[in-house]
């Protein structure tokens, strides 16, 4: 027995041991290989026996015909002389041209390209129906549209729109909740997809009034106050890292950067909008000797788009002015952010009735709210209330901001295990949906009614309805 041990036993022992890692090591080859061969849902779904990490949040992504997406990109790639160099918006998953440690020339209108990019990419793709928590539409929508604004036949300008939900209507994975299990994403503001009526002089299409648009969620960079079917998420911004490390060493570096300017603004006059707050904003900037001014109108326009100068502005200063844009909402508010500086707000339309999933409640800690009413010509109002913050009230709001920044960028995030993870705005949004799927799904069983069950889910409701005193700031619409 002894003999046996040290011999022919210990060679059983050896095969008993080598076997079983041998095998192992051929299982994950193999694995590896699925990977990198086959499709995002096949390899994934080869994974999931060895994993519980997407119980509950599988998507099914939609394999749309390229007349909703693919082909939009490239029969509208020179769109508007006013956006940009539109056909590098999909350059690199949708960041643009790369300029190296994560940083790309993103446009604020690529919502679309990341979504769909990282959505290849997200670890619970599955192609199985049954097992999705949520359906996902990767719709080309601002692309689609933007050629077609206004000044067009609205029955052209609504065909695409009306294809898709047919499209849709006639798969199996719409019927089993009618659309409400679907999200997508818009890479433009809500008020785009809402034309008001049916003249052809009027904006927009009217995607989102369309009866199916009313059961899905959709994601885009401003929604309406008063919709319960869209919802904002963050503006893309400059800055993807790529690994928690990389977004970490940009978090350290703006919360020590020097910030030699009280107050800074970074926009253009509008000459032919109504609103004059944004005039007065620009001309107390630039009385105050507190205040550094990126001037982007005229021939400075393309400063406004230079990543280094308006990161060079932004994380050289305690608080940056954002007023309303176009819109509702800037780019520029998500900008500062990631420069480390704490935005100022103007009206409650701009932030805190919009990111209710990527921004904290309590405004009051990562930003400074002056009312419009309160900005008169000469009066100094922007400089006096920002001196009155001690330096220590900024610091902690500026930590709030930056503490809030994983939930703020999208990540070019290629690397697994947990030096690479992190959360961020993508993450965020899809976990969201699926939890509003889910509440949708146990009201249905309980014969809970949905619209009086999204009005109190959402609760940028209650921002309108009384308890802050901000109703007539939106008692225009």
């Amino acid at each position: 027995m002894t003999r046996y041990l040290r011999h022919g036993g210990r060679r059983t022992l050896s095969r008993l041991i080598c076997f079983p890692i041998a095998l192992y090591c051929l299982i994950r080859l193999l694995l590896f290989f699925s990977f990198r061969s086959s499709s995002p849902a096949t390899a994934l779904s080869l994974f999931s026996f060895a994993s519980s990490r997407c119980d509950g949040r599988y998507v099914f992504m939609h394999d749309l015909p390229p007349r909703f997406n693919a082909d939009l990109l490239r029969d509208n790639c020179a769109l508007s002389p006013w956006v940009g160099d539109a056909c590098h918006f999909a350059d690199n998953g949708g960041f643009g041209t790369d300029l190296g440690d994560g940083w790309y020339v993103t446009s604020q209108f690529a919502l679309e390209f990341i979504f769909h990019d990282r959505m290849r990419r997200y670890e619970c793709l599955t192609g199985d129906p049954a097992r999705a928590a949520a359906f996902f539409v990767p719709f080309y929508a601002g692309v689609e549209l933007l050629p077609h604004l206004w000044g067009t036949n609205t029955t052209v300008r609504d065909a695409v729109a009306l294809d898709l939900v047919r499209w849709l209507r006639a798969r199996p994975e719409w019927a089993a909740m009618g659309g409400r299990d679907h999200f997508m994403v818009a890479g433009r503001i809500t008020w785009d997809f809402r034309r008001q009526s049916e003249e052809d002089g009027d904006w927009g299409s009217k995607l989102f009034w369309l009866p199916e648009l009313q059961n899905m969620t959709t994601l885009l960079i401003e929604s309406s106050p008063w919709q319960e079917n869209d919802v904002a998420i963050p503006y893309p911004t400059y800055f993807h890292p790529s690994t928690a490390g990389e977004l970490a060493a940009w978090q350290n570096r703006v919360r020590h950067q020097k910030r030699p300017w009280l107050f800074s603004f970074a926009g253009a006059p509008r000459p032919n909008n109504t609103d004059i707050a944004r005039d007065v904003i620009i001309q107390q900037c630039r009385a105050s000797p507190l205040c550094k001014l990126l001037d982007c109108a005229g021939d400075n326009a393309h400063e406004c788009f230079s990543p280094r100068r308006i990161t060079e502005l932004f994380s050289s200063s305690v608080f940056c002015l954002q007023p309303l844009g176009d819109s509702y909402t800037r780019r520029s508010a998500f900008d500062a952010m990631v420069g480390g500086c704490i935005p100022v707000f103007f009206h409650p339309g701009s932030a805190y009735v919009q990111y209710v999933w990527h921004l904290p409640r309590d405004f009051r800690n990562y930003s400074v709210f002056i009312p419009m009413e309160e900005l008169k010509p000469g009066n100094g109002a922007i400089e006096r209330t920002l001196s009155r913050i001690s330096p220590e009230q900024a610091s902690a709001m500026r930590e709030a901001v930056v503490g809030m920044m994983p939930s703020l960028v999208y990540g070019n995030k290629r690397t697994t295990g947990e030096e690479g993870e992190f959360k961020d705005a993508f993450d965020l949004a899809v976990e969201k949906v699926i939890e509003r799927v889910e509440k949708r799904k146990r009201d249905t069983k309980q014969g809970i009614e949905q619209v009086a069950s999204d009005e109190s889910y959402n609760w940028k409701k209650a921002l309108l309805n009384g308890g802050v005193g901000w109703e007539h700031y939106f008692n225009q619409k």
